[in-house]
């Protein structure tokens, strides 16, 4: 490749032709051929068709689908013509700024610098603030590449203050790289400054952010520039770990540009140690491959390399004849450090050779660039635009940090108010439901008391006392002392029972059993005792543990009784049944084979004087009231009983209760 090289230049010198004419000139014919060539791959065409319709704005919407294509000329060419043809301006800019980076990276920077200001301007137009910090940050790599650290330091510096301006949470996934891109140039033109610790913060700055987005190819570039900096100041082994990190991560992405990069930069640090044959084992191995790139600034460190090692072990032709390609690659693509880095070593070696003509020539070519890349102007430059911006920037965190200050303060200020509003407000609301509730609890304990004493008086009613006094007197009168005496006993225990019971809330069932069994034993005196009257208890049942609510089973008899049995002719039979399910209920159930409900309100009907029961209403009002704490509730359930033919056979009453 080095002699096709210099077979090419020197065939080109018979001719007075400019060369940077001829370039423009080829790379004309070859776009226009390119644009009407019909070989554009389908699947390529379809994958613009499809981006041109969805036509989104952002560089990660369009780099999903293009990303394989970037750096084919051809295909991206193609792509902004198509954007340019359906005015998709988003598209124009990342196929100017994706062209750029390919001529950037084949040394043609004159044509990479066009295309990157149109992407800028095409950016502005329409303010696209992502597209807008990649076009400049793009120019800044450019200008660095060629040694213009001025107008490098001020693409990469406004791309960073433009990208921070932003809000940290509003930042894509896109800025937030550019941002460690800018970081990353404003560090490489500190180590063009040889200010190398200003260069490794930023580089630091740069890694962290690199390695919170996960991106490897930026670790690797920031472990490489960490290992520039730590090789010029002469920590060496230092540098060589960085330099294998960052070979590792380009390994791992397979970048053959980050290969030749890193080994390149870790055979300069062999020949410092003085290993020379480590070097060019290394060197002579990448040399095809930067060559396969094409690109001037990988490949004239290689060349000037080896032209070190070889001077330093005496081959001084062939130092010479590989410092001076290194030195003409340099100077073509105007790559200003590795001239000046060239023109140094030739000048030893002609030292070496005591030629101290060609010596003194290449020593003052040195200094001249070394004058044109770094002098005192352009170092106190970028030290101010530095200065302003970090002045700027903490300017801008203090009053940040006091507007959030005075706004915590009014928050403060407004949280107390609130909070003291809100305590009043509080309290009031408190005592308001207090009140509320008391009087809740009030209403509900007068209607408790108002259903005990209506279910008193149904249990005490004026007739039930008549009757079973003047069966008593009757007794009495009849000279019957003995069954008086027994049945006077037997009222005056019910009574007890029944004001007893009054005054509690629930009562054993086995008490409460003993008092409608001496209900029903009065209550038969007047019918001459023809109520068979029978109570079945299941073994399973301990009516002494089982607690039902007071005074509750009297009003469902009493009601068997004046309404199913009194108008029935011959036996009379009511049957109370205890029993209990799997889930705790306790079901008593009344049953009477009496006329039944639909007999007994039509003789009710008829009837001149109608008696109002109300027992039973104010039994389940009670039971109702009473269900309100507990987690399941009574039922009462009301059965007519028929035989085959449909002819009525009493009445059965069940009452579930849960177990207390």
């Amino acid at each position: 490749m080095r002699l096709q090289l210099k077979n090419n230049t020197s065939s080109l010198a018979k001719y007075p032709i400019n060369l940077g004419t001829l370039h423009v000139f080829l790379f004309s014919f070859l776009f226009l051929s390119v644009s009407n060539a019909q070989d554009i791959p389908t699947s390529f065409k379809k994958t613009v068709d499809s981006l041109l319709t969805a036509a989104p704005k952002d560089f990660s919407g369009i780099h999903s689908a293009l990303r394989g294509y970037k750096s084919d000329t051809v295909l991206m060419r193609y792509f902004s013509n198509a954007s340019i043809n359906s005015d998709y301006t988003s598209g124009q800019i990342y196929a100017f700024n994706e062209l750029g980076r390919t001529y950037r990276n084949t040394s043609q920077y004159r044509h990479a610098v066009e295309l990157h200001k149109k992407a800028l301007d095409l950016a502005n137009e329409v303010n696209n603030i992502e597209f807008r910090v990649a076009s400049l940050n793009d120019l800044g790599v450019v200008y660095r590449r060629t040694s213009s650290i001025r107008t490098a330091m001020d693409y990469n510096q406004q791309a960073l203050e433009l990208a921070e301006a932003v809000k940290k949470e509003d930042r894509s996934h896109s800025l937030k790289k550019s941002i460690n891109v800018s970081l990353n140039c404003i560090g490489n033109l500190y180590i063009k400054l040889n200010q190398y610790g200003q260069a490794i913060e930023y580089f630091k700055k740069s890694l962290v952010l690199e390695t919170e987005l996960g991106n490897t190819k930026g670790m690797a570039i920031n472990y490489g520039n960490i290992g520039i900096c730590l090789e010029e100041l002469g920590e060496l082994d230092e540098a060589l770990n960085n330099y294998r990190t960052s070979l590792a991560y380009n390994e791992e992405i397979d970048s053959d540009t980050g290969r030749v990069i890193c080994k390149t930069s870790i055979a300069k640090v062999y020949l410092k140690k003085e290993r020379v044959s480590d070097a060019k084992s290394i060197l002579k191995p990448i040399l095809p491959v930067a060559e396969e790139l094409g690109d001037g600034f990988l490949i004239a460190p290689i060349y000037i390399n080896l032209g070190w090692g070889e001077m330093v072990t005496g081959d001084y032709a062939h130092a010479e004849i590989n410092m001076l390609e290194g030195l003409r690659i340099a100077e073509k693509y105007n790559l200003r450090d590795e001239a000046a880095r060239g023109s140094h070593l030739l000048t030893q070696l002609y030292q070496s050779k005591k030629d101290y003509k060609k010596a003194l020539t290449y020593s003052m070519k040195a200094e001249e660039l070394d004058e044109e890349i770094v002098n005192e102007s352009t170092v106190r430059y970028v030290n101010d635009i530095i200065f302003r911006y970090d002045s700027e920037k903490k300017n801008n965190e203090i009053q940040s940090l006091a507007r959030k200050n005075e706004i915590i303060q009014m928050e403060l200020r407004t949280s107390r108010t609130t909070l003291l509003i809100g305590s009043i407000a509080l309290a009031l609301l408190a005592g308001i439901f207090y009140i509320l509730y008391r009087q809740y609890q009030l209403k509900n304990e007068k209607k408790v008391l108002t259903l005990e004493q209506s279910m008193l008086r149904s249990q005490m009613n004026p007739h039930f006392l008549f009757n079973s006094l003047n069966s008593i007197k009757l007794y009495i009168i009849n000279n019957e002392q003995k069954n008086a005496v027994h049945y006077l006993n037997k009222f005056s225990k019910l009574v007890r029972k029944i004001l007893e019971a009054s005054s509690m809330r629930e009562i054993p069932l086995a008490e409460e059993l003993e008092t409608v069994d001496l209900y029903m034993n009065i209550e038969n005196i007047r019918f001459s005792n023809e109520i068979d009257f029978k109570i079945r208890i299941d073994e399973d049942i301990d009516t002494h543990t089982v607690k039902i609510p007071s005074l509750i089973l009297q009003p469902f008899l009493e009601n068997a009784i004046w309404h199913g049995l009194s108008p029935k002719k011959g036996e009379k039979i009511i049957d109370l049944h205890i029993s209990k399910d799997k889930q705790d209920f306790i079901h008593i159930a009344i049953s009477d084979n009496g006329v039944g409900r639909v007999a007994a309100e039509k003789i009710k009907q008829n009837k001149v004087l109608k008696r109002k029961s109300v027992g039973i209403e104010i039994t389940k009002e009670r039971l109702a009231n009473f269900s309100k704490d507990l987690q399941n509730s009574f039922d009462v359930e009301i059965v007519d009983l028929y035989d085959e033919n449909k002819n009525p056979l009493g009445t059965k009453v069940i009452l579930h209760i849960p177990t207390i």
